[in-house]
């Protein structure tokens, strides 16, 4: 889902002061390594015959965010469709689980080619983002990731730890997290078609690259959604313009053309929302409609038809879909979930007569990440030696619950989660500020749930340091500024109005402020306004309140003009921080913190 920011080192450096021994190192590579263009990972096994046609092998996932160890509760689960017409749920994702899948994907297809749309980073569990996301990388190289698109969370450090990232050294800060080893970087190229610099007008990375193997050869055009910029930090995309999606694509389709690859696949960021949660829903059934709704829709029908099948991402959600392009013909779109919990297998059928894709013989469909099947041996390493860095700040208790506080996995406008977060900042702001009335806490900053049953040696009920890292890992500060009530209405209306109408973004309020949403309206007039309390008493347009929120909603992130309009700011303690310290002053395992009722907003539908 969209979030921002950036994660300074400054955590990093604190919690690993006595843990590590940080190293320094050389400057930055800017650009890709020679020959970056050139396909790599051609597939395994034997040749097969030259005929006609050619079925290629494309597997695909999207938004895996860190996650190599497998995601807890509901973030960890995907629905899956019961011929008897239930659901049920299945136990999915993990890297150890992800690589064995893959690699038995593989098997038998000596043409095979995997790709991501990006947010492959960012957001991460405690193992991946303490240390700026080196271990997903060199995960990644492991499991023979082929290429991805960039995402807005390849931005939350900008775009010089981008490049880092592609080129591999030292942290510009915190340096080497091991002795005697340098991170070497993707073995894959990043592809950023619609990202330049503001000086120079170019891709800050290469906007395409060009898959070949025995004489079969499939562009890959990669690119982020153009509004990055209203979900990262300013300071992640310093420097650089996020340019129109379908402008872009057909732009370097036309020049992937005019090279003489005819075949071409999009690997965007940015996605749909299917009629059915179910990764196994046939969306091209009778009756099913479109099956997706959605950005990607108006941008796949105004993709040129010289792209084959576009593998998106961003919205988290399963799907396979067709949407017809510009001519009318229809097109296959995928997307695989998220946290490496699908993964999507799609048989492009290659004509070597005309070097085009035959489009009526696309297939796809997702697959789960099962956990029942053999862990792959080198990730199950990976994992350990990371763990071994990590165990000393991740393995620290911060509080207890008495059940899970479900944050992603609720399903609903308002989190019982996202309300203990507000309050927490409300608490955090209180101690610098008597004079604080509440606080507001953006949906897309809570990661994870936190989940009650315990995982390793921990005990039921208990909250780790790296459990509360996985909810809040952006590094946020809780920041206090002066609003009008009339300015406190406006944000409450800018949740469903301007760039939101669509896709609400509901804030999670702290306690004290109520209110209704009748969502039967449109726009700002959800906002009941006669209805919006705080302690009981109606908000007073004219008055001043003293509001907590994180740096990114400070900043006006997420579309929320009006808290960006704060006056006196005064920035407070990381977010995490102030997140652990409620719930370290608020709970035991004697009394343990219940989950919030979730009971502060009243929905009409």
């Amino acid at each position: 889902m969209p979030v921002q920011t950036n994660r300074p080192g400054r955590r990093l450096r604190a919690v690993l002061a006595a843990a590590a021994t940080l190293t320094t190192a050389g400057a930055l590579i800017a650009a890709l390594p020679a020959g970056a263009a050139d396909g790599h990972h051609a597939g395994s096994g034997h040749h097969a015959g030259k005929g006609r046609y050619q079925d290629v092998q494309l597997l695909s996932f999207n938004d895996f965010h860190g996650n190599l160890e497998p995601p807890a509760g509901s973030s960890g689960q995907v629905t899956e469709d019961q011929a008897d017409g239930t659901t049920k749920k299945i136990d999915a994702g993990g890297v150890e689980y992800l690589a064995s899948s893959l690699r038995t994907a593989r098997k038998g297809h000596p043409y095979s080619v995997t790709a991501a749309a990006g947010d492959l980073i960012g957001a991460s569990p405690l193992l991946s983002g303490l240390f700026h996301d080196e271990p997903t990388v060199e995960a990644m190289n492991k499991l023979d990731l082929d290429v991805t698109s960039v995402g807005n969370h390849e931005f939350d450090e900008g775009a010089a730890e981008l490049a880092r990232m592609q080129n591999g050294g030292c942290h510009a800060k915190d340096g080497c997290f091991e002795d005697g080893r340098t991170f070497e970087g993707a073995d894959y190229p990043y592809l950023a078609a619609n990202v330049t610099d503001e000086k120079t007008g170019k891709p800050i990375l290469k906007p395409y690259w060009v898959w070949k193997h025995n004489g079969v050869k499939i562009g890959f055009i990669g690119v982020t959604l153009e509004g990055t910029p209203n979900i990262v930090s300013a300071d992640g995309v310093k420097g650089l313009k996020f340019h129109d999606e379908i402008e872009t694509v057909n732009k370097y389709a036309k020049i992937l053309d005019k090279q003489g690859v005819k075949s071409i696949v999009t690997l965007i960021h940015e996605g749909g929302v299917p009629a059915s949660q179910s990764y196994n829903y046939d969306c091209d059934s009778p009756g099913a409609g479109s099956g997706v709704s959605g950005p990607i829709v108006d941008i796949a029908k105004g993709i040129t038809p010289k792209v084959d099948a576009l593998v998106t991402g961003h919205t988290h959600n399963a799907y396979a879909c067709t949407i017809p392009d510009p001519a009318g013909h229809p097109r296959m779109v995928t997307s695989a979930s998220s946290f490496g919990r699908l993964y999507t297998d799609t048989t492009l059928t290659y004509d070597r007569r005309t070097e085009d894709i035959v489009r009526t013989s696309v297939k796809s469909a997702n697959h789960v990440v099962t956990r029942t099947q053999d862990k792959a041996a080198d990730m199950t390493a990976l994992i350990g030696r990371w763990n071994k860095l990590a165990a000393p700040v991740a393995n620290q208790s911060v509080g207890h619950i008495s059940a899970d506080i479900l944050g992603r996995g609720a399903g609903t406008p308002e989190e019982p989660l996202g309300d203990l977060i507000a309050d927490a900042q409300l608490a955090h702001a209180k101690s610098l500020d008597p004079k604080t009335s509440l606080a507001l806490m953006n949906p897309g900053g809570v990661r994870a749930d936190l989940v009650h049953k315990a995982t390793g040696s921990e005990g039921d009920g208990v909250v780790t340091y790296g459990e509360a890292f996985t909810v809040q890992p952006f590094s946020n500060t809780v920041n206090l500024a002066d609003l009008t009530g009339a300015q406190v209405i406006e944000a409450l209306q800018q949740q469903v109005s301007g760039g939101n109408e669509a896709s609400p973004k509901i804030l999670q309020p702290s306690a004290g402020l109520t209110y209704t949403l009748d969502m039967t309206k449109s726009g700002a007039a959800r906002v009941v306004v006669d209805s919006i309390r705080l302690n009981g008493a109606a908000i007073d347009p004219a008055a001043t309140y003293r509001v907590a929120m994180n740096s990114f909603l400070a900043g006006g992130g997420d579309g929320f003009a009006a808290l960006g309009a704060g006056k006196n700011p005064l920035v407070g303690a990381d977010d995490l921080k102030a997140l652990n310290d409620y719930l370290t002053a608020n709970s035991s395992a004697a009394n343990p913190i219940a989950p919030p009722k979730a009971d502060r907003i009243t929905i009409i539908k």
